[in-house]
C-alpha cells in the first residue's frame, strides 16, 4: 500500500467519547464520567454505547463551577468504579480504532492523564475532531461565498442545532458522544470526507 494512501473512513470504527471534568485543568481536575458511542460503517451503533462515573484519584478538584455545569456532586463519585477499571474499558474500545471527540484539545489531555493516573501507556489512536472539521467546513464556504458572513459555531448544542439535528441535554457525557458521533456523520457528508485523512 502506497505511503500516501489512507482507509476509508466508514471502514474503520470510531469511538465518540466525551469526559465530564472537575474543571478545565488536565494537570489538576478530576475526570468525573466517561461516555463512548461506536460509529460503525457510517452508523451510530447505540447498543454498544459505554457510560460510567469515574471515582476521582486523591487530590484531584471539582471546582464550583464544573458542579453547576454537569451537576455531579462528589458523593456520587466517591464510590465509582476507579480510573483503572474505566481506562480498562475505554482502552478496550480505543484498541478498535478511532478516537471522535468534539474540541480534541480539551478532551486528549484528559485522557492522557488517566492513562497515566492506571499506569497504562497513552496508545496514541487516531483523532478526529469535529470542531476542527466544523472550521474546516466553515472555511470551505467562506470559499465558495466570500461576501457571507455566517461565522462558525463551534459549541456542540449549537453547532447542532444549525446542521438541523434535534437537541440533548448537554454536560452529561454519553448524551454528548452521541450528538458528537450524529454530528460527525453529518460534517463528514457535507465535506464529502470519504477517507480519514480527510477527516485530520
Amino acid at each position: 500500500m502506497p505511503f500516501w494512501s489512507s482507509p476509508r473512513w466508514d471502514s474503520l470504527t470510531l469511538w465518540a467519547l466525551d469526559l465530564e471534568t472537575g474543571g478545565l485543568d488536565p494537570r489538576a481536575d478530576a475526570v468525573l464520567s466517561v461516555g463512548m458511542v461506536p460509529v460503525r460503517q457510517a452508523r451510530v451503533v447505540v447498543g454498544e454505547a459505554f457510560a460510567s462515573l469515574i471515582r476521582p484519584e486523591a487530590g484531584a478538584a471539582i471546582r464550583h463551577e464544573s458542579i453547576l455545569a454537569h451537576q455531579l456532586v462528589p458523593g456520587e463519585v466517591s464510590g465509582a468504579p476507579a480510573v483503572p477499571e474505566v481506562v480498562e474499558e475505554i482502552d478496550r474500545r480505543l484498541a478498535e480504532g478511532v478516537l471522535l471527540v468534539h474540541f480534541s484539545s480539551v478532551d486528549v489531555p484528559f485522557l492522557k492523564r488517566l492513562y497515566r493516573a492506571a499506569g497504562r501507556r497513552w496508545p496514541r489512536p487516531p483523532v478526529v475532531d469535529t470542531a476542527g472539521l466544523l472550521l474546516k467546513l466553515a472555511a470551505r464556504d467562506r470559499l465558495h461565498d466570500p461576501d457571507g458572513t455566517a461565522q462558525p459555531v463551534l459549541r456542540l448544542g449549537e453547532a447542532r442545532q444549525r446542521l438541523g439535528l434535534p437537541p440533548y441535554d448537554s454536560h452529561d457525557a454519553l448524551s454528548d458522544a452521541l450528538a458528537t458521533a450524529e454530528m460527525f456523520l453529518v460534517v463528514a457528508r457535507k465535506l464529502g470526507a470519504r477517507t480519514l485523512r480527510d477527516l485530520r
